[in-house]
């Protein structure tokens, strides 16, 4: 039928209910069907927790203790990929081997994990990865009682990008409050903290700050330096006030792609507000843990696995 012979529906003129249109509440949305993965672990894969307006539904995955134990904490683990790719599910090539996985292993120590999605940065500019996690954050309180979690008893945890993303959520979530679930601390592997600084870091030559094409750049939408207040809006080392959750912050002492010096950085300024810091630069480990033995990332594995219990638990 050609275009013009199209019949027009009269309801969706100027006065259709744009409501009708609206998607439905992911607060309300049956949860996906569980697998059992190992035993002792039911996995929820691709539940739905945000639709923005213009963009992807946004998912997350789920692994929770089974059976069920009561409410449990939950870490929430944002994946990196340079702000511009990733899958939520990956914590990176030295753990994509492990049998029973990262994830698998913490669900099995009475810790559920959230594994989300966020807009990167070619679908959004930043702020919008922080209102992902803030949504989120929102859903788990939500939705506390279908999962049988504990919505005051979250931990954020990230690497790379994600480690950035984590502690920026950490450090500007509204604490206490009644909407998004209660942040208990923040681990950070090998993340930018300080936009503003990383040409200071780097070797000389390594990172140019007015270059519109770094993934800092395609973040704020500008190069750093020509962008100021976007680059501190989105460096976690300059949003750190005394109401800061406890963190832990690993970083390689010989990461090529973000040097150790923007670890160092996060913890000055938490130091400097005196919230609770580890901070714990990783000798010979380059970015993604390149460089260290297996014994290595399992220590670094087992840190984190130890930090989160503290928070969840409301230490």
């Amino acid at each position: 039928m050609p275009d013009h012979d199209v019949p027009v529906n009269p309801d969706r003129g100027p006065g259709f209910p744009r409501d009708l249109l609206a998607p439905p509440d992911p607060g309300h949305l049956p949860l996906p069907s569980p697998a059992r993965p190992v035993p002792g672990v039911r996995l929820l894969r691709g539940a739905v927790y945000a639709v923005p307006d213009g963009a992807r539904p946004l998912e997350t995955d789920l692994w929770l203790p089974e059976p069920a134990r009561g409410a449990v904490p939950v870490a929430v683990f944002v994946h990196g990929g340079a702000w511009r790719t990733g899958l939520r599910d990956d914590l990176g090539p030295r753990f994509r081997h492990w049998r029973p996985g990262p994830f698998a292993r913490l669900a099995l120590s009475g810790v559920a994990v959230a594994c989300p999605d966020y807009r990167l940065s070619g679908e959004a500019r930043h702020p919008a990865q922080l209102d992902d996690l803030r949504a989120l954050l929102v859903w788990l309180r939500d939705r506390a009682g279908d999962l049988g979690i504990d919505p005051d008893r979250v931990v954020l945890w990230g690497e790379s990008a994600g480690g950035h993303l984590a502690a920026l959520t950490a450090l500007t979530v509204p604490h206490g409050s009644a909407g998004p679930a209660t942040v208990r601390g923040c681990v950070t592997w090998y993340a930018p903290t300080d936009l503003t600084r990383l040409a200071e870091d780097h070797p000389p030559g390594r990172f140019d700050p007015h270059d519109p094409a770094t993934f800092e750049a395609l973040l704020l939408g500008a190069a750093p330096a020509d962008a100021p207040g976007p680059a501190r809006d989105a460096s976690p080392a300059l949003r750190v006030t005394p109401q800061a959750p406890p963190f832990l912050v690993l970083h390689g002492t010989r990461d090529e792609l973000v040097p150790c010096a923007q670890g160092e950085r996060l913890a000055e300024a938490l130091r400097a507000a005196r919230v609770p810091v580890d901070h714990v630069p990783v000798p010979g480990a380059n970015h993604l843990w390149a460089g260290l033995t297996e014994d290595g990332v399992e220590r670094c594995f087992a840190r984190t696995a130890a930090f989160l219990a503290r928070p969840c638990a409301g230490g």
